[in-house]
């Protein structure tokens, strides 16, 4: 589950996308990423705290309909879909630029390639979605550690030829911050997203064997790997270039070991980009499939849609995750490289929606179990309420800043004109839609139920239950 979560979240964004944000904050950008991991990490840990005591088949789509009732679990549910669903479109289209340096086919056709190669692989099991996932890990894990290892060297002088910059590249043009903390701050806003995939290890616990251990492990690991994978990375990049130097078009990573003088560089990590963006496509499929299997589960979506093969794969619901991408191939056949901004851009800011849910709803679920079950938090999340509170408030400035940043402001309103969609879808599903929406959770089997947390549960029956609890534990105890 850990691979899985580097998977999701180690992409282009890192290995590409890094080289604008250190053009737009110097080398603070370092601090850039700090800021937006830290929010990344609380807002992990407090989904953490609500998958292990909360335990739901349709993880926080399921969290937000227990808080704030069917309309909230459908709206971020299917916002969260059509996030991933762009996303495989895009990865697809993203890989076919890096093959068309090799291969000489029309990049619509080395899309639908790269497409059907991955769809492939999310059919035959779940368990060769995850194999792919972690190879595609390790080779992106490897190429990170050897990239640190080798930056630290030259800036220390112990590589041959290094001239021993040391740390003078941090503070020679401009000082540290040459461009205002306010660029720092609107960098910040751009580094929250290359973070997106975090949250796939809690949509992948309903599969795991130990999905309590597992979520618990990774959420508490998570802060390592973020410093090493994103804010070392950064660090050594601007400590063997200097910060101007970095070409936003230009893989910094690819600049940096040239200027180490590493044979073949520039090979070395177009071959991985292709990986990570292969492995990005990968997590996408997965997760935007299991998303749409949850909603037909909850009557939220078709339920012909809801079959399943004899392995356990939602081949429906991964196939309907395709049909964006295939779109796109047939799109970039006929407006030949004008889909890949176009479908980034229309996925705006729905991740920060997602992470403002995620926190909005550990607020009241979070409240709700310290009241009526608070034998469940095994997990906790730190200084509740007031540290949510805080990271809440740090999501909200960063969609608010998004409003006075010319480069932002589009993604935020195709961002708030997906919201309104899929908030009158949901009244469309409520007046025309067989039953009524569901407030109740997915169950979780060999789980304890979560209906007694439900928006309008009965408070008495959840201390009933409460009191059980405490009985059987105790009874556990003394029998042994």
């Amino acid at each position: 589950m850990a691979l899985i979560a580097i998977g999701g979240s180690v992409g282009a964004g890192l290995f590409i996308g890094s080289g604008a944000v250190i053009q737009t904050a110097g080398p603070a950008a370092v601090v850039s990423y700090v800021l937006a991991g830290a929010l990344v990490f609380f807002t992990l840990r407090a989904l953490g705290e609500m998958v292990v005591a909360v335990p739901t088949g349709g993880s926080f789509s399921d969290h937000a309909r227990l808080a704030f009732g069917p309309r909230g679990g459908f709206a971020i549910g299917w916002l969260y879909w059509w996030m991933y669903a762009v996303l495989v479109a895009a990865e697809s289209t993203a890989g076919a630029a890096i093959l068309a340096q090799w291969v000489a086919l029309p990049g619509w056709a080395l899309a639908l390639l790269v497409l059907v190669s991955m769809t492939v692989a999310n059919l035959i099991s779940v368990r060769v979605f995850a194999e792919t996932e972690s190879f595609f890990s390790l080779v992106k894990v490897a190429t990170i550690v050897a990239f640190l290892v080798v930056g630290v060297l030259w800036s220390l002088g112990l590589w041959t030829g290094s001239d021993a910059p040391g740390v003078s590249n941090l503070f020679a043009q401009g000082g540290f911050v040459p461009q205002g903390w306010v660029a720092v701050l609107a960098a910040t806003v751009v580094v929250l997203f290359s973070f997106g995939g975090v949250e796939i290890i809690t949509v992948a616990a309903g599969e795991s064997a130990e999905p309590e251990r597992g979520v618990a492990s990774a959420v508490t690991n998570v802060l390592w790997r973020i410093g090493l994978f994103y804010v070392a990375s950064i660090l050594v990049v601007v400590m063997v270039l200097p910060w101007q130097s970095v070409d936003p078009g230009y893989s910094p990573f690819v600049a940096v070991m040239d200027r180490v003088g590493i044979p073949g560089a520039a090979l070395i990590m177009e071959i991985v980009v292709f990986i990570a963006v292969l492995s990005v496509l990968n997590a996408a499929m997965y997760t935007s499939s299991r998303m749409l299997f949850m909603l037909t589960r909850q009557g939220d979506a078709p339920r012909v849609l809801s079959g399943t093969n004899r392995r356990g794969v939602p081949v429906r619901a991964i196939l309907l995750g395709t049909v964006v991408g295939y779109v796109a191939v047939v799109v970039e056949y006929v407006f030949p490289d004008q889909v890949f901004p176009f479908l980034v851009s229309s996925i705006g800011a729905i991740l920060l929606v997602l992470f403002i849910t995620i926190c909005a709803s550990q607020l009241v679920l979070g409240a709700r179990v310290r009241r009526l079950q608070p034998h469940r938090l095994t997990l906790r999340m730190w200084a509740f309420p007031y540290l949510t509170w805080v990271v809440l408030a740090g999501l909200v400035t960063i969609g608010v800043s998004m409003a006075f940043l010319p480069d932002q402001r589009q993604a935020l309103w195709a961002t708030l004109g997906s919201v309104a969609v899929v908030l009158v879808a949901y009244e469309l599903r409520r007046r025309l839609g067989a039953g009524e929406p569901s407030a109740v959770a997915l169950a979780v089997p060999g789980r304890a139920s979560t209906d007694v947390l439900r928006l309008g549960a009965d408070p008495e029956e959840a201390r009933r239950q409460d009191r059980q609890a405490g009985e059987a534990e105790q009874g556990g105890a003394g029998s042994g």
